[in-house]
């Protein structure tokens, strides 16, 4: 007679999902070591350095000491006009830049997301390709292409009468934003149609039988659907258009005199640290940055996660 098994108790089976669940949990592991390593050791050295400031002799000729100063490098960054205006430059330019490169990538998602499973898979790839080089190379690209010596754009637009000077004042921010938006359209995009193809077919089919056009169900089923997804590219693209930098530092080399030291936040706390050698100062200004960032990001996605009032 065959023995009988007796099926595991409770608390072998409790045992073996906290084995699971640790064995699952133990992939996140290196994402948390490198955010302590490389986020929060940084933002605490960053806080630290802050709080101290170097102070020389009154003539200028003694060695300079290390003084606790408390939150005077604070006080002295949120009075920091120029400061302040290169965080107003890239605000008003993530105003813009933002719903534009947004409603470009909706767009390109809802498109490939209406085309045959085919047609999909043909321009999905190449649309994310100037996301995949990296962005000195892209930025490089992009100033040979506004070259007007070398690049063919200037020659173009001299056909049809228009100078365009595309290091000069009035268009500086749009060179940079047609290379944000050149290289970040298809990160947003490829996050928008995967929420697209996630959602049940039979939600459009249903519409379809009730009448409702392409267009109705593109703008009231599938946009509000994915809203989630755009909250998370709109934040995305918050943190990194105020933190704007490798691309205006070489735009800095081919438009000094548009391109400042002070163009953006990072630039001014990058003049700060590495030009004029006050790592304190730029430590808070560090600190000031990080808080409107996270501000701002945190602002967003609170205002647009507000539950729907019945």
């Amino acid at each position: 007679m065959a023995a009988v098994t007796e099926p595991p108790s409770r608390a072998a089976r409790l045992g073996w999902r906290r084995i699971m669940a640790l064995k699952g949990a133990s992939f996140t592991v290196p994402f948390f070591l490198g955010f302590l390593l490389f986020t929060v050791t940084p933002l605490v050295m960053a806080l630290k350095e802050s709080l101290y400031s170097e102070k020389g002799s009154g003539l200028g000729f003694g060695e300079k000491t290390v003084e606790f100063v408390g939150l005077d490098n604070f006080v002295e960054g949120f009075g920091d006009g120029r400061f302040w205006a290169s965080m107003l430059r890239v605000g008003l330019f993530a105003v813009i830049s933002i719903p534009v490169i947004q409603i470009a990538s909706v767009g390109l998602a809802l498109l490939l997301d209406a085309a045959s499973q085919r047609v999909a898979d043909r321009f999905r790839i190449p649309l994310l390709i100037p996301y995949m080089i990296p962005g000195i190379v892209a930025t490089l690209i992009w100033i040979y292409l506004y070259s007007p010596v070398v690049g063919p754009l200037t020659p173009f637009f001299d056909l049809f009468g228009i100078d365009a000077n595309f290091y000069g004042g009035e268009l500086i921010w749009v060179s940079i934003g047609n290379l944000m938006a050149w290289s970040g359209i298809g990160f947003n995009m490829l996050i928008v149609y995967s929420a697209l193809r996630s959602v049940d077919a039979n939600v459009y089919d249903a519409a379809r039988i009730d009448g409702a056009s392409e267009w109705r169900i593109a703008w009231s089923i599938k946009v509000p659907l994915v809203r989630r997804s755009l909250v998370l590219t709109t934040v995305l693209s918050i943190i990194g258009t105020l933190q704007i930098f490798s691309d205006t530092m070489l735009f800095k080399s081919m438009a000094p005199e548009t391109v400042t030291r002070d163009f953006t936040p990072i630039m001014a706390i990058y003049d700060w640290a590495f030009q004029q050698g006050n790592f304190n100062y730029a430590s808070a200004l560090s600190i000031i940055l990080a808080l409107v960032v996270g501000t701002a990001s945190a602002l967003f996605y609170r205002l647009t996660n507000k539950a729907p009032t019945s």
